[in-house]
């Protein structure tokens, strides 16, 4: 393969600040997911070549795919642990309160 030039480093690093940026995520959470110790730049430009020279652009965006869906996977699990329906919302107890009135007044 051949070697990141300047300019598609460049790039790709702007990318991926504006896609993490989007995401509301930081570099510590793909240096997490890349398993790297530090969420430095030059850090997560390394990995990046390291991925570029395994397979090119392809095997770059086929891995930060890979971590985007993880993520998106873990927000809707998150997501469904977090959301309990109550157990009455307000019409169920506008519903109860009209009951008990007219069971009153009777």
């Amino acid at each position: 393969m051949s070697r990141l030039s300047q300019q598609e480093e460049k790039e790709l690093v702007s990318f991926i600040k504006d896609w993490l940026k989007s995401l509301g995520l930081s570099q510590k959470d793909l240096a997490n997911e890349l398993n790297i110790k530090s969420s430095r730049t030059s850090e997560i430009i390394i990995k990046i070549k390291e991925l570029h020279k395994k397979g090119g652009m392809f095997n770059i965006a086929k891995n930060l795919i890979k971590i985007e869906q993880n993520w998106l996977n873990n927000i809707k699990n998150d997501y469904r642990e977090t959301k309990q329906a109550p157990p009455y919302n307000q019409l169920d107890i506008d519903s109860l309160v009209n009951k008990i009135n007219q069971d009153i007044s009777k």
